[in-house]
């Protein structure tokens, strides 16, 4: 046989595997309506082999290209997992109708299958996996839904801030903020930041604990927000760990130049080696510094300096 007439014969072998498989849905669909509406009499679904059809009916669509039928096959197949007590495998099942509920715009389910992966990664204890399935939607989500994107991340965090796994957390709370921070919600950046420094003094993780207060104080600057700085400032300088740390000598300064209404000295000081290895939407806020009124600032520093002379009976 000809190396020609070999490819045709085993593309059509495959053509007529992909055909099989692929119409076993409609049989599945009338297996399970018969079986389900009979069941209470002398018929019981046979889930782990219907189970094992609707996956190779999924695999079969999503290599056609087609992901409506591939995502139905998918969601079925999940299902069929759970029936027989295999929540991991019918975790990896949604996970799979979720990607495919991505590419069709099906936005809704994205975030249902994905949190539903989730819930199916906790049963099984692995709240890692657990973690990333809520991470891939907010992911998924963050241009069409904002809102949802951010509860997602903050589901994903929380998954592991209660299994005591902060540390692989980090990388989502910035996410969140960073999301934040384009829906121009400043003081929820802030708070993101505040979490993430919070959580990385939980792993003794002190460069990231300080770059998270800087970052928080750098975002209430950028918003005109000169008090809630000055004060995320002073909480934050009772952790030894910012009270001793570059970061906080360089939020010290900046927020000294600002309170003597110098808009060189800040630009200078956005520009210092400690704004850095910040993250890059918190570096392009500090590259903006100064905001909002500095004079108004400064009078209001040179008000309160009065005000303390006058209380001065010493």
């Amino acid at each position: 046989m000809s190396m020609c007439h070999l490819k045709n014969s085993c593309f059509i072998n495959l053509q007529w595997s992909l055909y099989k498989a692929c119409s076993l849905i409609f049989f599945l669909n009338i297996l399970f309506f018969c079986r389900t509406k009979l069941s209470f009499t002398r018929w019981n679904a046979d889930w782990k082999s219907a189970t094992s059809l609707y996956e190779q009916a999924a695999i079969a669509y999503r290599f056609r290209k087609d992901n409506e039928k591939a995502k139905d096959a998918f969601e079925k197949a999940s299902k069929g997992q759970e029936m027989i007590s295999s929540p991991w495998d019918a975790a990896k099942h949604m996970e799979s109708a979720a990607a495919l509920a991505k590419e069709l715009g099906r936005w809704n389910e994205v975030s249902d299958f994905y949190r539903r992966a989730s819930e199916l990664y906790r049963e099984c204890g692995r709240p890692q996996p657990a973690s990333d399935a809520l991470a891939k939607g907010a992911s998924a989500l963050e241009e069409k839904s904002p809102e949802e994107a951010i509860k997602m991340y903050d589901e994903a965090c929380s998954v592991l801030e209660e299994d005591g796994k902060e540390q692989m957390a980090f990388d989502l709370y910035r996410a969140a903020a960073a999301l934040y921070i384009k829906m121009e919600k400043y003081s929820d950046a802030a708070a993101f930041f505040l979490r993430l420094g919070s959580a990385a003094d939980k792993c003794n993780a002190i460069n990231s604990q300080c770059k998270a207060y800087l970052s928080a104080i750098i975002i209430y600057l950028y918003a005109h927000d000169f008090q809630q700085a000055q004060k995320c400032y002073n909480d934050c300088s009772e952790v030894q760990a910012f009270l001793n740390s570059d970061q906080n000598r360089c939020a010290m300064k900046l927020l000294s130049a600002y309170e003597e209404g110098d808009a060189e000295e800040i630009k200078r000081l956005a520009q210092s080696s400690a704004f850095n290895h910040l993250d890059h939407v918190v570096i392009r806020l500090a590259r903006q510094l100064p905001t909002g009124d500095l004079q108004a600032i400064k009078k209001a520093a040179d008000d309160g300096e009065d005000s303390l002379d006058e209380d001065d009976l010493t």
